[in-house]
């Protein structure tokens, strides 16, 4: 079997498995988010934080919620990393430096994940797993609460009601991820993962040298770092490392991990709507997206140019050969396009093209299918600014699932879809203009713009991932990044929860003759075409200076 045909096959079968489950765990979900019971388990959890689930909240009020739970995680988190010395079960690992405890506490809060130290060297069972490990499940299951806010947005009407915040954080921990990524964590270690909390072992000569491995929880982390679409593993090589990501199977299984939530999400947000076709459009432009950068990507990293890449039967640079360029591709699309970060080969070596495009999904939004949560509110406000174009093309006031689209709507989406940007291209600027930050590039030229490029990018869009070519462990770059993942994160929550508040607060508009849409594939190919032209007309010149003029060179 060839690369290509392999490649093609690993695409089928993923494809197949999530359409399968796409309608019963969309629809699974939006019982979890409206029932009225609750479990023995979650009303402990209620009487222990003092939060009454039954109590309806104003978009304030979850906001509220949403930033006092975070802020509470980034302090925890940050405590732990700075007490690590004094820990059991820490390999004897120092203390974490204030700035990287910072920037990795804002890191897995947010949901990014982004790590500027190599996890077996920094890291002890403590931290890793009553710190790390719990903010991928919590964070994750922040955003999907958000998301849920926003659908309640549009089902709801004159009320401003968007549910309640610690029901629906609790929920999906207790109800989502945490059985899912329980039997996946067991799949794995069938599979090959390691799975323990030894200490270091010296296990042979290397180089000269005794080589020292260290035990771990990699495949606990493993599944709930994909499944939450978080991104941060044990070990530095991430999802390229054996213990993590040991066979061509467990790749896939993982990519599928990714997927199945937010792709799923989608089914969720038609049932609560009431119109499932509403959430085939909206699944219909994610797929759409995700489709054709996986097939961007494969070409630009099959094509034999030179005698190098076509011995070695395309660019094998940086790619595990256990995976090839198939799997890596469709792992380094699935994860730019969520935002989950994870890497099973090493970005910085695609072709110059093909770092473009991981560069491109990211630049997105993260709306393709995006992140657990953050892709679908993401991928509906950016809905709301394609039926807000298509009313100035017909002279209509513009309407979405029934809600109208006026001045205040519009403010709150625009400035929901400027923050990223705004975030990349100055921090961008800065670390280029300023004398000290570009040392920590190891390319010159148009790759080592790129290196910087990617770092924000991944930042400000809660991703995670990186061109490993550049030294982000400087203070500069760990308080830069982790401004920008509080940022990026935040700031785009409180126009979504904003957005809802005053879609809640409305009366429904009737469906008439000249009513657009919006399940309809003209609709969708709409959305498409504002998604690809917004992001165009706002990353193109610094695409030009980096990917483009790398691989057009």
């Amino acid at each position: 079997m060839g690369p290509v045909l392999a490649g093609v096959l690993q695409l089928l079968a993923l494809v197949g498995v999530l359409a399968l489950v796409h309608i019963p765990f969309g629809n699974y979900m939006a019982r979890v988010y409206s029932s009225k019971k609750h479990l023995r388990a979650e009303r402990w959890i209620y009487r222990g934080i003092g939060a009454d689930p039954d109590t309806q909240m104003t978009w304030p009020a979850y906001l509220r919620g949403v930033l006092a739970f975070s802020l509470a995680g980034v302090l925890f988190l940050y405590l732990l990393q700075r007490l690590q010395g004094v820990l059991p079960g820490s390999f004897g690992f120092a203390s974490v430096s204030p700035a990287q405890s910072f920037n990795t506490a804002v890191s897995f809060v947010t949901n990014t994940n982004w790590q500027s130290y190599a996890g077996e060297q920094t890291m002890g069972h403590v931290v890793q797993t009553a710190g790390l490990a719990v903010q991928n499940f919590v964070s994750a299951a922040v955003g999907m609460a958000v998301a849920v806010a926003l659908v309640r947005g549009f089902s709801r009407s004159r009320s401003g009601e968007l549910g309640n915040f610690w029901a629906d954080l609790v929920r999906g921990t207790l109800r989502i991820l945490l059985p899912i990524a329980a039997l996946a964590a067991v799949v794995l270690v069938a599979c090959g993962a390691l799975q323990n909390f030894s200490g270091v072992h010296e296990v042979g000569q290397f180089m000269g040298g005794r080589q020292q491995w260290g035990g771990g929880a990699y495949a606990s982390q493993e599944a709930i770092k994909e499944l939450g679409t978080n991104g941060g593993g044990v070990a530095n090589a991430n999802s390229a490392h054996p213990f993590e990501n040991p066979t061509p199977f467990t790749n896939l299984l993982e990519i599928f991990l990714i997927l199945v939530i937010p792709f799923s999400l989608t089914r969720t947000f038609g049932v609560l709507v009431g119109n499932v076709r509403q959430g085939y459009a909206i699944l219909g432009t994610m797929a759409g997206i995700w489709l054709g950068f996986v097939a961007l990507m494969m070409w630009t990293e099959f094509a034999h140019h030179g005698p190098a890449l076509q011995a070695a039967g395309g660019a094998m640079e940086g790619k595990e050969v256990r995976f090839g360029i198939g799997g890596s591709s469709l792992f380094a699309v699935t994860t730019t396009l969520t935002s989950t970060g994870a890497v099973d080969s090493f970005h910085s070596s695609f072709t110059g093209l093909g770092g473009g495009i991981t560069m491109l999904g990211m630049m997105l939004g993260e709306i393709a299918p995006g992140g657990v949560g953050s892709g679908l509110y993401g991928m509906l406000i950016m809905a709301v600014i394609a039926v807000f174009i298509a009313g100035l093309m017909v002279g209509r006031t513009p309407e979405y699932l029934g809600k109208k689209i006026g001045a205040r709507e519009m403010k709150l989406a625009a400035c929901y879809i400027l923050v990223t940007p705004a975030l990349v291209l100055v921090f961008t600027a800065a670390s280029l203009a300023l004398p000290t930050p570009p040392h920590s590039m190891l390319n010159p030229g148009a790759h080592g713009f790129s290196e910087v490029l990617y770092a924000f990018t991944s930042a400000s869009n809660n991703n995670g991932s990186a061109f490993a070519g550049l030294n982000a462990n400087t203070d500069w770059f760990n308080t830069t990044t982790g401004l920008a993942m509080l940022l990026g994160r935040f700031l785009p929550m409180v126009f979504v929860l904003a957005l809802a508040g005053s879609l809640a607060g409305q009366r429904p508009v009737p469906v008439t003759a000249g009513t657009l849409r919006t399940e309809k594939p003209l609709f969708t190919g709409l959305l498409v075409g504002a998604i690809l032209i917004i992001t165009g007309l706002t990353y193109f010149p610094a695409l030009a200076l980096g990917p483009l003029a790398e691989g057009l060179a």
